[in-house]
């Protein structure tokens, strides 16, 4: 849709995400005026053509440099086998209940011991045959972190179990498909994750982000995915935090003003890389962890004054790429007594 200054119609057509057809769009627009503002959005044509019209406070889009497509990439595809990791767990987790309920309650499967003892043990009979002495040391050979203590729990869990149940035979074979599967899941996350940490690296504002208590190479990949980096994008922090979920949004109608609520659009991940990176900071900066309880004592909750605190970390941020300096945590003052 091409609308001229006064809203009148110059152009109204379908296109289809193709080369050939969007260059063919762009040669046909561009023959109507010399210069024209192109605006992008999931709305009808008519309302993006008539809002890029009217408003003067929308945001350049920026396509990002090569670095922050890549993260951009691996950010996504991390989050894809993060969330297939959890439904695999699931169905783990049910699979197991339906022939060995006392050994999925006893172990952690967000763990990895757990998940690689089930890919060489699923029942209670097979269990107490090998005992704590043998399962120990398989687990060890597979670089399992306190094995022994894993072995005398499962075992433990099998002594409390002496009925086979039907179809406990393929339904054990499923447990140990599934625990290899989340295992070959987390491998790849962790190939990601060190993929994630070289490109981060050579981004130019790594090093500012890395020196914000609690950002470390992953939230701060998810950051330059969501931003692309460039501060200059967004103009001030306040249209920084906004973008990511932290700034309120007016509802005002008719005479009533002043009413404030959370934006229903916004970024989610960059929302995400916010949220999480400020809760260790609560443990390495006390500067932040002053502004935590400063929150809480307003009578605040944790989770309400978490985002009052991530809503500040965006405003350092912020700041601290615009230029270029890295964080320092200025000293707590106590009032004199």
């Amino acid at each position: 849709m091409v609308l001229d200054a006064e809203g009148a119609r110059l152009l109204s057509r379908r296109v289809l995400n193709d080369e050939t057809a969007l260059m063919e769009l762009i040669s046909d627009v561009l023959a109507l005026s010399g210069e024209t503002l192109w605006a992008v959005d999931i709305k009808d044509a008519f309302v993006i053509a008539d809002q890029a019209r009217m408003r003067k406070d929308l945001g350049l889009l920026r396509p990002g440099d090569e670095i922050a497509v890549d993260l951009r990439t691996l950010t996504a595809r991390r989050t894809d086998l993060v969330n297939d990791r959890t439904r695999q767990i699931n169905r783990l987790r049910a699979q197991l209940l339906e022939i060995f309920p006392a050994l999925e309650r006893a172990l952690n499967l967000s763990k990895k011991g757990p998940v690689v003892l089930l890919a060489g043990y699923q029942t209670p009979a097979a269990i107490r045959r090998s005992g704590v002495s043998r399962i120990g040391t398989w687990l060890k050979n597979r670089k399992v972190k306190n094995a022994v203590a894993l072995a005398e729990t499962v075992v433990e869990a099998a002594h409390s179990q002496h009925t086979a149940l039907p179809g406990e035979k393929l339904a054990a074979a499923m447990v140990a498909r599934l625990a290899k599967g989340v295992m070959a899941l987390d491998a790849e996350i962790a190939e990601l994750d060190a993929l994630v940490e070289v490109r981060f690296q050579e981004h130019p504002h790594s090093g500012v982000i890395r020196s914000l208590p609690g950002m470390g190479a992953l939230l701060g990949a998810e950051f330059i995915a969501a931003t692309g980096g460039d501060m200059a994008a967004f103009g001030t922090p306040d249209r920084l935090a906004s973008f990511a979920g932290l700034a309120p949004v007016p509802r005002d109608s008719g005479r009533v003003s002043g009413n404030m609520r959370r934006p229903r659009r916004y970024h989610r991940g960059l929302l995400r890389a916010f949220y999480l990176s400020s809760m260790p900071s609560l443990r390495s900066c006390p500067a932040l962890h002053s502004y935590y309880w400063r929150k809480r004592n307003e009578g605040k909750g944790h989770k309400q004054a978490l985002l009052a605190l991530a809503r500040r970390r965006a405003n350092v941020l912020w700041a601290m790429i615009r230029d270029g300096a890295c964080y320092q945590s200025l000293p707590t003052v106590t009032p004199a007594a």
